[in-house]
């Protein structure tokens, strides 16, 4: 279990229960110490059932996580990278803070539709007729 808090903004704060960590055996750097030590972390948030996130932020959060959220709605996120647990641990932790502040952010503005300008329309078919024209000319030379 994690000994501390979550935070995410001044209005999200996971608690330490709603976060499993397991330690694995990494593949990562360590030398022979990998054998050894399960420095790896794999840290599950089940974001389905965790009364610390808000439904609509809920729903960002599984879009924004991918591949990195199970069926059952659970965030898996592992952590190799350091060769210590605990800085592991850290990485993890704020690999999720990270992608639950990227859930909390607006959703971007829909795209407007715009025709093209009557300049830009012109140019386009100038340039066809151009390209045609260099085209007619690689043609047999017929004598007229």
């Amino acid at each position: 279990m994690v000994d501390k808090r979550l935070y995410i903004n001044d209005k999200i704060m996971i608690e330490p229960w709603e976060l499993i960590e397991q330690f694995v055996h990494s593949a990562g750097p360590g030398g022979q110490n990998v054998n050894k030590v399960a420095t790896s972390v794999q840290l599950r948030f089940d974001l389905l059932n965790s009364p610390s996130v808000p439904p609509h932020i809920k729903a960002r959060a599984k879009k924004v996580a991918g591949r990195r959220i199970n069926k059952e709605g659970v965030i898996v996120l592992e952590a190799s990278k350091h060769r210590s647990q605990e800085r592991n641990r850290e990485d993890a932790r704020k690999r999720l803070s990270e992608l639950l502040q990227e859930a909390c952010k607006p959703p971007p503005p829909p795209r407007r539709k715009t025709k093209p300008t009557r300049g830009s329309i012109e140019r386009r078919l100038k340039a066809k007729a151009n390209r045609s024209g260099i085209k007619k000319m690689r043609g047999r030379i017929t004598d007229d």
